[in-house]
């Protein structure tokens, strides 16, 4: 592969005139004979714009003979004594005619590659996993907004603060259910089913189902399983990188004099290549399962009856009465309100749930609370003042 070196001189700005873009052969200043120092930047070089797909330079190289002389002087060095610029290669500062002492600065030069930097191997993932992933990457983004939103506004939502109000009213409500332990027919797999005798309930407690009287058993379909069924050819396409000709891709690197060396040479370039991927894969079929399913008897708790009583305030809670079998149970549920008004911007209103008959007699309606509500006006917490 051809190398191809230029030369490319930079620019500095004086900051005694504001003259701009002076080329960097010039030490001093052409407006106000002003020595290039340190100071004020104008050891700071301009060297223009690159390509971005080479990296080559976008300004002419040097081809005059006094500028290339100066380029591969070396680097530039500061008089200790006056600041003044210096070429890399005098011993005497240009301008007070001091020699080159160790605490001379000097500007930094990068070290020399013998050739352009190599072309990374080329990449194996194909063009449509990046474009997966960007898509993949859009989507996590959307469903990273929703999700975040959705869990501030559960966090703000869910948030407490303390203030005070008052009980408004209280109500109760009970219900008894009556269940009896009755003779019902089901279906269920035959190799499931183990006959056994019911055990009936005495006083609601103590019952045991039984299965008996196993009859009608057919043939039905209980599920299925994957058979193997030969093979398959499947395909996909897939894309890979291909050489495909060359390319230019330049590198620079600073000679610490205003002067950059451009090194270009012609690298192997890849294109995107599209091809089938094809392999033979095990074909599979469902195969559906087959087993017995046979009717039964046993038992099972129904609801037979209920009643219910609800009051409020002053209304002591009771529950309703219900008569029995030996055969029957009951069961009870109890249910409480609190209803409170509370400050929070205005006046609101809420309810809260005590959880037994005990707290929920220790209400009064009238009664001065402080509340724990949360910003979605849920009641977290009462307390009497």
């Amino acid at each position: 592969m051809s190398k191809r070196i230029r030369i490319i001189e930079g620019t500095w700005n004086c900051t005694s005139c504001d003259t701009k873009g002076i080329l960097a052969r010039h030490k001093k200043c052409p407006q106000c004979n002003n020595p290039r120092e340190l100071t004020g930047k104008e050891s700071e070089f301009d060297f223009g714009g690159t390509d971005a797909a080479t990296g080559k330079a976008l300004r002419e190289g040097v081809t005059d003979e006094k500028a290339l002389d100066l380029a591969h002087a070396g680097a530039d060095w500061f008089c200790a004594y006056c600041g003044a610029s210096n070429r890399g290669d005098q011993t005497l500062c240009k301008h007070c005619q001091a020699e080159r002492t160790d605490d001379a600065r000097a500007l930094h030069e990068e070290e020399a590659a013998e050739d352009a930097p190599p072309m990374p191997a080329p990449p194996r993932a194909s063009s449509t996993k990046k474009t997966l992933g960007k898509v993949a990457l859009v989507i996590g983004g959307s469903l990273f907004f929703c999700c975040s939103s959705t869990i501030i506004y559960g966090l703000w939502s869910t948030s407490t603060h303390d203030t005070t109000g008052q009980l408004l009213n209280t109500e109760w409500k009970r219900t008894v259910y009556q269940e009896r332990y009755t003779p019902v027919t089901l279906e269920g797999w035959q190799d499931e089913l183990r006959p056994q005798p019911p055990r009936m309930p005495v006083n609601g407690l103590g019952e045991f189902a039984g299965v008996q009287n196993v009859r009608g058993c057919v043939s039905s379909r209980r599920g299925s399983r994957k058979v193997a069924d030969g093979t398959q050819r499947v395909c996909s396409t897939k894309t890979r990188k291909k050489a495909c000709g060359t390319e230019e891709k330049c590198q620079t690197r600073n000679k610490g004099n205003g002067f950059q060396e451009e090194v270009c040479k012609d690298v192997t370039r890849y294109c995107d290549e599209s091809y089938e991927d094809c392999r033979n894969e095990t074909r599979y079929r469902d195969e559906p399962v087959y087993a017995s399913k046979c009717d039964y008897d046993t038992y099972q708790w129904k609801e037979v009856g209920r009643r219910e009583l609800s009051g409020q305030a002053g209304e002591p809670p009771r529950w309703p009465e219900l008569s029995v079998s030996p055969t029957d149970r009951l069961r009870r549920e109890e249910h409480y309100v609190l209803h409170v008004e509370y400050e929070d911007d205005g006046k609101k209103q809420a309810t809260f749930e005590p959880k037994t008959e005990q707290e929920f007699l220790s209400w009064k309606p009238g009664q001065t609370v402080s509340v724990t509500v949360t910003r979605g006006g849920d009641i977290q917490q009462l307390l009497p003042r």
